[in-house]
């Protein structure tokens, strides 16, 4: 008897894939926040899996790392035990990555050998694997910048690897959502715009979150609501000529642009639950707003708590998560009112 195609397992492999992105990015915030990135400055698809195993070989390995901008700028007053450190949260992190990898492509594999997915999710997967692909592209693109003059790796590569993981996941969502709710409905299209819109208002919200990040921009204007002595805007964010350079390169300028558009996030995120309030909801549409309008109360809150206390590492995950959590909020409520 055939195998009932795009059933329970596959929405499984799916959700799996999901909780290990998510794994990903917190591990990645870590490795950022503890400045891990630039530990191993080499790529070893295989090899690169195991970890020294011996002094000889950890000697081997922090000679490696003393030879690169970090260490001669950074970090030279870094011991083994230092190193060790720092080495570990950036080797779990890749090591997270190839079993992505593989908890995506084996069972696809044999999803499709077995036929067990329509030709409409192996596409959909297929689209899935390149996002994965393109990702660890990117995470190497991203290290390979900081291992030239700067000790830092580009705040451009950063945010782009930042961005694509959290797509990768909304994407991987996004299917198995369609799997798990295939039945399809009658859609205001004005409102699924709307969402659509805030949509990508967040997206552009986390691509400077990125920014911020990179640029640790962060550990600037450590006041709330104004960024210094009672300035909305302080000087700083506004000195480098041209205009524009200031909302892409100046750690001043994009720490305003992202602290101000938090406000229009939340603004946007008001405006989609109060548009919800006068329509005929689902209880799952009913749902989905209200956990937006919450998720986005308290990222904004701990946006500020970060920005207050100097970016603690606990802080600083802890808002990249509120971030994961949003992102996968707005997809679920896009999805709920798109189908």
């Amino acid at each position: 008897m055939a195998k009932q195609k795009d059933n329970k397992k596959v929405i499984y492999w799916l959700l799996t894939g999901c909780a290990l992105l998510f794994i990903m990015v917190v591990v990645g915030g870590i490795t950022r926040l503890t400045d891990s990135g630039l530990s191993m400055s080499e790529y070893k698809l295989i090899t690169g899996t195991i970890p020294p195993l011996n002094d000889a070989e950890w000697q081997d390995a922090f000679a490696v790392y003393q030879q690169y901008p970090e260490f001669q700028k950074l970090h030279s007053h870094f011991t083994l035990s230092d190193f060790k450190a720092i080495y570990f949260w950036e080797w779990l992190h890749r090591v997270i990555g190839r079993v992505i990898g593989l908890v995506f492509i084996i069972p696809f594999l044999y999803f499709i050998a077995t036929k067990q997915l329509t030709a409409k999710t192996i596409k959909k997967s297929l689209v899935l694997l390149f996002l994965g692909a393109f990702q660890g592209f990117l995470g190497w693109y991203m290290v390979k910048s900081g291992l030239v003059d700067m000790p830092d790796v580009s705040h451009y590569r950063l945010a782009a690897h930042l961005t694509t993981a959290f797509l990768t996941f909304a994407a991987t969502l996004w299917v198995a959502l369609d799997l798990i709710y295939p039945n399809k409905k009658t859609v205001d299209k004005s409102f699924r715009n709307l969402i659509g819109i805030g949509y990508i208002i967040l997206i552009l919200q986390i691509i400077y979150g990125g920014f911020v990040a990179g640029l640790k921009a962060g550990l600037l204007h450590n006041h709330w609501p104004f960024m210094n002595e009672g300035k909305f805007i302080h000087e700083s964010a506004y000195a480098i000529d041209p205009f524009y350079l200031n909302l892409i390169e100046n750690p001043s300028g994009i720490q305003f642009v992202h602290r101000t558009f938090a406000y229009v996030v939340v603004f946007f995120v008001g405006v989609i639950w109060y548009r919800a309030k006068q329509m005929s909801l689902t209880k799952l549409q009913h749902n989905s707003v209200n956990s937006l309008l919450i998720l986005v109360g308290v990222q904004f809150l701990l946006g500020v708590l970060t920005i207050i206390y100097g970016v603690p590492l606990w802080l600083g995950v802890a808002h990249q998560i509120g971030a994961f959590f949003l992102l996968s909020a707005m997809t679920f409520t896009l999805h709920r009112f798109s189908r």
